[in-house]
């Protein structure tokens, strides 16, 4: 049943940013992803099953997390000049993936 609800959720989030894009405030479906779904159910996990220091911990990691996102959000912003828009998304995960490898790197040398 959680599974079923999860992807009902996914489905109706693409639908929802698919809705958006062919708006006229098509720039509202780059917030649509954003929505904190997955978060909330891996803060309440943590939270119940591993204590507040440790959900306090979780939560700074998630801060510093917004560092490879805006990396890929520049790369994209920068690549989609200069490449076709695929090749363009991948850089532009590319360029978060070492990001997020660098965050983990740095991270667990604390």
């Amino acid at each position: 049943m959680a599974l079923l609800l999860k992807s009902v959720l996914g489905a109706l989030a693409v639908l929802l940013i698919s809705v958006l894009a062919r708006s006229r405030n098509y720039y509202i479906a780059g917030l649509v992803p954003l929505f904190p779904t997955f978060a909330l159910i891996a803060h309440y996990i943590v939270g119940s099953e591993r204590g507040v220091a440790e959900l306090k911990t979780t939560l700074l990691f998630g801060m510093a997390s917004l560092l490879p996102y805006f990396i890929y959000l520049l790369a994209l912003y920068w690549l989609i000049d200069r490449w076709r828009l695929g090749a363009a998304l991948l850089g532009a995960a590319a360029c978060w993936t070492m990001a997020a490898g660098v965050l983990v790197w740095l991270w667990t040398r604390q």
